[in-house]
Formats: structure tokens, C-alpha cells, sequence
């Protein structure tokens, strides 16, 4: 018998006292050769008893060459009983092939454990395979490794292939549902953990994606037709979502479970990104639209179907669960029978704002806060002139969360003053590592939006100056944005401190222009240098196809940059999301155009790569 492979039989040699010098077969008695002789009080029959064991037996000397084997050991190994003599006994049931089993058995040779005990996968002469519970322990009067030189040990081999086996099917009646034959909540979750527990070794980029959905209406069906057809119609449904998971090009065949009642789950161990997960979710959505024939009764269903898709790093198996399970909310609420990504913003709106607002000082201290840039963009050239420092909150729970959800909180609360002037240090700081990096190009500007109570609460002027200071960046390369509605009407404090910060020769820019006061006569009175045109003018004009969904917009937008530019102000055009609205902003006189024509908010290393360059579309 052998774990791997069988090899030709070696014959009987010499018994082992014969092999080592000043060894007897008085000294070994359990040697195979004819024994001198029971010591005076030495039982009889344990030899007797040995030999006719149904248990497969042999003992074993210190270095693990086999002194004596039953014959019920040769028949398990199809081998004669003798033949086995000074084999190696680890090798006749692969100890070796796993380090830490083979460190307990040699720890049991040399006296230093008193039992081992392993199982292992063998193959019997007759070719099936066997599972083998081996177990080691020293014979009676063998001495210790506390001075004395290790003895004998015993080694028995037990088939434990129908214990196991019953064990097995135990297991499988456990962690199955009787009613769809799919993995039932207990196995999915331990599917679950054991995905998310990355090893050592594992690549840090591993993710994992998880459709969670209920039937709509399911409760109807067992009232109306009864349980029964109910229990037809799950089990159908795990036979389609199963052929539509199998169908996946993946590198493990997701997990497709029942949770309960009409709740199943598919479990994509390694993702390979959300356009995975969102086209496993629609094969599930069509198969299961199509009508079911359940015993001459046609039924057609439909499935709601939350779709949540992540890192492994940082993620639990209660925070997925709890995003699958909002997100199949939001799929309901949203008229049932589609599927819905996970959406952190969305569910930010779940949280109270006292509980955000609980936590977004600690949050800055903590530096749950990034920032990513978008390129402002030369109309006339295509080149990137600057770009906006967007915040962003990577909340622990909730993900990557856009300013709109926490903005007006931190505003309410006082904390912008703190978050704004990280945002206003870490982009100037960001703004001067460009600059130093590609010292042949024309420095990129940044600008950054400032809050009202930034001016009120704080001494923006003192701050500004101190984190030019800092960086050493040059005035002329900030821009401050604030929204058209803090600017008009601005007297006193306000106005002073742009009054100042433009004399230091920081630009100020007027955010958003066109949907708030737009006193144009009090524009002239503002230390401004520049206008962003509000995004809703650019969606309203010409389409490609040459339809023009607001005809007056193009003309508002050419007036409003006529204006400016006698005004000696810049303009730039929000929302810039086609070719045909960037030629149309180029011959109106626009100066720079930001939008997803060019580029979404990105990390600096992506800006870095545009210095000098023509933006993507332009």
C-alpha cells in the first residue's frame, strides 16, 4: 500500500538484530525471529495477540524502521508481514508529504511526545482508495529522551473510510437545504469568512462580490397554489441561478445558496471587478423572467436583486451582508424585478446627520479624507492649465462618500474650518510637487473651494498666507472657488478678506455662476478673476444628433462669456461631457472647460502624467 504510488515488494531480508551489531533477539522482543525465551513472569500470549489483531499493526524502532508487523497489516499493504521488516514505517503511509505531521511522528520516535495521531489518503492494493486514522505511541518500559535511549513504538493503521464517509454525509445534510439541494445559510457563511480571511500570500488586490435577491411576490404563490408548488418553484429557481453561475468566466465557480424562505445569494470568491457581478446579476434577472412550467402550472416570477462588489481588504462578512441587504431594499423600492449596484452615497443617506456629524472632526485627525483632482483644460489648445482639489471622506463603513453628503454638515457644524484648511494645505502642497517635478512646464494652478463660514469663523487670509509660506507656492497658482450665492451681496468681513487675498494675488473664482443672484453690476465691484459657468447652460446645448434641448442656453452662455471677458474676467464651462459642446464653448471664447470629456476626478499621479499633454478628448 502507499500514499502516492505502488512500487515492487522488497524481499525478506535479515531480521533487524542481525542487521545492527550488538543487538540480540533477547534484547528485541519483538523481533520476527524465534525468541530465546519468555523472561521469568513475561505473559505468553501478547505476541499471540499481536499477530492475530484485526487492527493492522507493527512496531516500530527509533529511527522508524519497522521491527515487526500483524498479518493484518500485510494484507492492508498487500505485502507479506515479514517483508515489511526494516521497511521505514512513515513512508509505508506518507508521513513525510506534510512537515508538521512529520515533526509529531519523529517527536513520538524519539521519546519527547507520548501519542500521535494523523489521518491520510491511501490507496489499497486493489486500487480503491482508503482513509487511514494512523496513530504512534511508545510501548510500555520504552524509555524517555530524559536520559535514557528512546524504545519502541507502536503504530497501528485503522480504515476509517466509512466512519468518514458517514461523517461526510452528516456534513452535507448539515449545511444543505433539503428543498433545493443548495448550500444552505450555514455553509454560505462559512464560504463567507473563509473568503474574506486573506492569507499571507494573498494579493492585496483580491475582491469579492456577492448578488443577493428575493423573489417578488413569492408569498403569493404559496398562499394561492400552496406549499408545495412554492417548493417546485424554489427548487427551479436554484436550478437556473446555478446554470447562470456556472456560465461565469471565473477563476472559482461562485456560491449559489439558499438563505431561506425565497432569499438566495451567489458568492463570487474572486471578483474580478463590478462588471462582473452586474452581469451576473442581469443573466440571473433574464433566466428567471422567463416562465417557469412546474407540473403542468405555468408560473412567471420576477427577482429583485442587490449586487454588492469590494476589496477582501478591510471588508467583513457583517458589512457585506448589511450592504447586500440595503442594497436588495433599494432594488425593492425601486419597482422590484431589477438589480442594483451598492452605492455609498446612497446609503450614507441612511446614517443620521448627527451621526456623521458625530464623526467627521475625528474623521479628519484619523485621515479618512483624500482628495482627487479634475483638469481644467485650455479650450483653445487642449492642454491642462489647472486642476480643482476635490475632498473626498473614505468613510470606514459606508466607503467613498462625495462632498455633497458632508459638506453642508461640516458647514453646520463648524468643522469645515478644520477640513478646509487640510484640503487648502495638502492641494497647495500637491500643487508645488508638480511644479518641482516637471520644472520644464508651465506650473499647473489649483484651485479649491472655500466655504462661507471659512471666511466668518476662521482667519482665511492668515491661513492662505501661512500655507503659501509652507509650500512655497506662488500666489498666482491658487484659485479659491465660492459659490455665487456666497459672493453677491458680500460687505464687510467677506469682502475684506477677498479684497485681501486678491491683493496677495490669489485668483478668486465664482463658482457655479448663472443660477444664483447674478447682480452682473455688482460683479464689476468684486475682487474676482474669474467665472465658472453653472454645468445646466452646457447640458442644454446642441446635441451630436443636432437637436438642442434648450435653444436660449447657447445664447446665455455667449452673452455671460461676452461679459466676462470685457470684464477682464476668465471663464471656465462646467460639465463638459461631448465633443460637439467643447467646439461650440471654443468658438463662443470660453478659456477652460472641465467635465468628463477630459477627465472624472483623479488620484495625482494621473494629473502628473497630463502635465504638458492634451487632455483625453480634447
Amino acid at each position: 500500500m502507499s500514499a502516492t504510488s505502488e512500487g515492487p515488494v522488497p524481499a525478506a531480508g535479515p531480521t533487524p538484530s542481525a542487521q545492527r551489531p550488538g543487538v540480540t533477539e533477547r534484547d528485541e522482543p519483538w523481533s520476527t525471529g524465534a525468541p530465546a525465551g519468555p523472561s521469568p513472569g513475561e505473559p505468553h500470549d501478547y505476541r499471540a495477540a499481536f499477530r492475530a489483531a484485526a487492527l493492522p499493526m507493527a512496531v516500530v524502532d527509533h529511527e522508524g524502521l519497522i521491527v515487526t508487523a500483524n498479518e493484518a497489516l500485510g494484507a492492508l499493504t498487500g505485502t507479506r508481514a515479514a517483508a515489511l521488516t526494516a521497511r521505514s514505517a512513515a513512508d509505508l503511509v506518507d508521513l513525510p508529504a506534510d512537515a508538521r505531521t512529520w515533526h509529531a511522528y519523529r517527536e513520538v520516535l524519539r521519546g519527547r511526545r507520548s501519542r500521535f495521531r494523523c489521518t491520510r489518503r491511501l490507496k489499497h492494493p486493489d486500487g480503491r482508495a482508503l482513509w487511514a486514522e494512523i496513530t504512534a505511541v511508545p510501548m510500555p518500559g520504552g524509555q524517555a529522551a530524559d536520559g535514557g535511549a528512546p524504545g519502541q513504538v507502536l503504530l497501528s493503521v485503522a480504515d476509517v473510510s466509512d466512519r468518514r464517509e458517514l461523517h461526510q454525509r452528516l456534513r452535507h445534510l448539515q449545511l444543505h437545504d433539503p428543498v433545493t439541494r443548495l448550500p444552505n445559510r450555514t455553509l454560505f457563511f462559512e464560504r463567507l469568512s473563509s473568503a474574506l480571511r486573506a492569507p499571507a500570500d494573498r494579493d492585496e488586490a483580491a475582491r469579492v462580490g456577492l448578488c443577493y435577491l428575493d423573489l417578488d411576490g413569492f408569498k403569493a404563490v404559496n398562499d394561492t397554489l400552496g406549499h408545495r408548488t412554492g417548493d417546485r418553484l424554489l427548487a427551479a429557481v436554484a436550478t437556473r441561478l446555478t446554470d447562470c453561475a456556472g456560465r461565469q468566466d471565473a477563476r472559482a465557480a461562485p456560491l449559489v445558496a439558499r438563505l431561506g424562505g425565497d432569499e438566495f445569494a451567489i458568492l463570487v470568491e474572486e471578483s474580478t471587478g463590478t462588471e462582473q457581478l452586474t452581469e451576473l446579476a442581469r443573466s440571473v434577472l433574464g433566466a428567471l423572467q422567463q416562465p417557469f412550467d412546474l407540473a403542468g402550472q405555468r408560473l412567471a416570477v420576477s427577482a429583485s436583486i442587490g449586487v454588492v462588489e469590494r476589496p477582501v481588504a478591510g471588508t467583513s462578512a457583517t458589512g457585506l451582508m448589511q450592504a447586500a441587504d440595503t442594497t436588495l431594499y433599494w432594488a425593492k423600492a425601486d419597482g422590484k424585478a431589477r438589480w442594483t449596484l451598492f452605492d455609498p452615497e446612497r446609503n450614507a443617506h441612511r446614517m443620521t446627520r448627527q451621526a456623521l456629524s458625530s464623526t467627521l472632526r475625528p474623521a479628519v485627525e484619523r485621515g479618512e479624507f483624500t482628495i482627487e483632482y479634475q483638469p481644467l483644460v485650455g479650450m483653445a489648445d487642449g492642454v491642462v492649465r489647472g486642476v480643482e482639489a476635490l475632498v473626498r471622506w473614505n468613510h470606514p463603513q459606508f466607503g467613498m462618500l462625495a462632498p455633497n453628503r458632508f459638506v453642508a454638515i461640516a458647514e453646520e457644524d463648524g468643522s469645515i474650518v478644520q477640513l478646509g484648511r487640510w484640503v487648502l494645505r495638502s492641494a497647495c502642497r500637491q500643487a508645488r510637487r508638480w511644479q518641482l517635478d516637471h520644472p520644464a512646464e508651465p506650473p499647473l494652478f489649483i484651485s479649491v473651494n472655500v466655504a462661507v463660514r471659512q471666511v466668518w469663523d476662521s482667519d482665511l487670509v492668515t491661513d492662505v498666507a501661512q500655507i503659501l509660506a509652507e509650500t512655497g507656492l506662488d500666489p498666482a497658482l491658487l484659485q479659491l472657488e465660492l459659490t455665487e450665492s456666497a459672493v453677491m451681496g458680500s460687505a464687510g468681513r467677506p469682502l475684506r478678506a477677498l479684497q485681501a487675498l486678491s491683493d496677495m494675488g490669489v485668483r478668486i473664482a465664482i463658482d457655479d455662476f448663472g443660477t444664483g443672484y447674478s447682480n452682473l453690476a455688482y460683479l464689476s465691484r468684486l475682487p474676482v478673476s474669474a467665472l465658472k459657468l453653472d454645468g445646466a447652460f452646457v447640458r442644454g446645448f446642441r446635441h451630436e444628433d443636432g437637436t438642442c434641448p434648450s435653444p436660449a442656453d447657447e445664447t446665455i452662455v455667449e452673452a455671460m462669456v461676452g461679459l466676462a471677458h470685457r470684464l477682464g474676467l476668465t471663464v471656465t464651462a462646467e460639465c463638459v461631457e461631448t465633443a460637439g459642446q467643447a467646439e461650440r464653448l471654443r468658438r463662443i471664447g470660453c478659456d477652460t472647460g472641465q467635465g468628463w470629456l477630459y477627465s472624472r476626478a483623479v488620484a495625482p499621479e494621473r494629473i502628473a502624467e497630463l502635465i504638458g499633454t492634451r487632455a483625453p478628448g480634447a
